[in-house]
């Protein structure tokens, strides 16, 4: 089994180095620059669209999700444990340089998160009182390309909601015996939070995707809040490393320092692939929260989503780097995970801290199991519309969070990992192919804001394009006018 692993681990490595990570760059690259760096020039319109009202249907109830609810779903999966481990295991590795690699990613990528959102907006169906979508529906009905659809879905079930759900749900119990301590927790702890972790998921999936948008909407801007009002106290405790902290970020990003033994090719690599990590942005998993939305233009949900890329790696990763970095810490040999953040939270406010950390741990885990099991429901309904498949899948999932928190990880990481880097490739041709149709969105919102109004769009401003279910009139777009007021 241990040299399974290590095969397999290798095997990840190397198509994430040599495959992956160039063509998520060049395909960022390429739409930063064809879409006028919208990414950056559209950040006011992000906040302002975030916040609109869900337009309504003719009986007075929201057509689906919120643009808000839909930034939490996302959120929900691509904010978990990464943000708290794997920048810990990047500063570990890479050294406090890496960080900046993180930083410069995410801006970059931030193109690529608005095309597939609002191509998963575009191409979105109707059903289950809402919308849904992702790039197994746009490309087959943007690409004609069934098969590689359902290619997606299937590797798209087998990574989010089963391989990282294990994952998740087992480091959240590896932090719970962490904070007793390995030698002194009983052997049945695990297990017991497993118990908790199955029941807690089981309750919350079988209502289906508005109950976990609701869940999201109250945890995660909670978390975030209290995860960022602990790392401002860490940094105000050790403001007098603050700007070496800062210096170290910048300066060892070029290698000039051998920080934790890492070249430049380490800290670069390492940077870029745990930022895509954690924000997830082109790699095919947020485009399936994003169709969920019910907005008045395509572009408005790739802006959402696109934030939500900042709100992942520019806050809530930073806090943890800074959180590390303030409490200088030796980071020759420093072991990977939670550690460090663990460590710099014990030292300065101390050991009570553990507990404090366990449960933000728990509620980024949690969140993310609901956020990864949704992706799953929305492509096994692309497959198949059979109640009992969908059945049998959320008990697959409650089960999943069970056996997470017994069972061993690394073999299942590796091979996720693989398995997620194909899926990304899949997404990242789709969108390079229909990025025409995706700037063409990108131009008419730009074309409208221009004018003064708040852009809405229909099909017929798109003639050539084909597969479009929604987006039919105006009042499909916004919902019926209301009657006017008898005189």
């Amino acid at each position: 089994m241990d040299a399974m692993t290590e095969l397999a681990g290798q095997a990840s490595d190397a198509l994430w180095t040599w495959v992956l990570v160039p063509v998520v760059v060049a395909v960022a690259g390429y739409l930063t620059l064809r879409s006028g760096v919208a990414q950056v020039r559209w950040l006011p319109e992000m906040f302002r669209t975030v916040a609109e009202r869900t337009p309504r249907d003719a009986e007075g109830r929201p057509q689906s999700l919120s643009a808000f609810q839909a930034f939490t779903l996302s959120a929900a999966s691509r904010v978990g444990v990464g943000n708290i481990a794997g920048v810990g295991t990047a500063i570990a590795v890479g050294g406090p340089g890496a960080v900046l690699w993180m930083w410069l990613m995410a801006f970059l990528v931030g193109a690529s998160s608005l095309v597939e959102s609002a191509l998963a907006q575009l191409f979105k169906v109707r059903g289950d009182g809402g919308f849904r979508g992702g790039p197994a529906y746009y490309i087959e009905r943007g690409l004609g390309r069934r098969w590689a659809a359902v290619l997606f879905a299937v590797i798209l079930l087998l990574c989010f909601p089963l391989a990282f759900n294990s994952l998740q749900a087992n480091t959240l119990a590896q932090t719970v015996v962490g904070v007793a301590g390995a030698d002194a927790t009983p052997g049945w702890v695990p297990a017991a939070v497993g118990v908790g972790v199955a029941l807690l998921t089981g309750l919350v999936i079988v209502g289906g995707v508005r109950r976990i948008a609701q869940v999201a909407q109250s945890a995660i801007p909670l978390v975030a809040l209290v995860y960022l009002l602990v790392g401002l106290v860490v940094v105000a405790v050790h403001a007098d490393q603050l700007p070496a902290a800062v210096s170290a970020i910048v300066t060892d990003a070029w290698g000039t320092t051998q920080v934790a033994g890492a070249t430049l090719g380490t800290i670069i690599m390492t940077g870029v692939r745990r930022g895509m990590f954690s924000n997830e942005a082109g790699l095919g998993s947020v485009p399936n929260a994003a169709a969920t939305a019910a907005v008045t233009h395509p572009v408005k949900q790739g802006l959402v989503q696109t934030l939500g890329v900042y709100f992942d790696t520019w806050l809530i990763c930073s806090i943890t780097a800074f959180i590390i970095l303030v409490t200088g810490p030796d980071l020759t040999d420093a072991p990977r995970g939670v550690h460090l953040a663990q460590t710099a939270l014990a030292d300065t406010l101390g050991e009570w801290s553990g507990i404090l950390l366990t449960v933000i741990i728990f509620l980024l885990a949690f969140t993310s199991i609901l956020g990864n099991y949704y992706y799953g429901e929305a492509n096994l309904r692309y497959i198949s519309t059979s109640p009992r498949a969908l059945a049998a899948f959320r008990g697959l999932v409650v089960l999943v969070a069970f056996g997470g928190c017994v069972a061993g990880a690394d073999l299942v990481w590796n091979v996720a990992d693989g398995l997620m880097a194909i899926m990304a490739l899949i997404n990242l041709t789709a969108i390079v192919l229909l990025s025409p149709v995706a700037l063409a969105l990108v131009r008419d919102y730009g074309r409208q804001r221009r004018a003064g109004r708040d852009p809405v769009f229909t099909r017929d401003l798109l003639p050539g394009v084909a597969g479009v279910e929604c987006w039919a009139d105006e009042e499909d777009v916004v919902g019926p006018r209301p009657a006017p007021v008898p005189r």
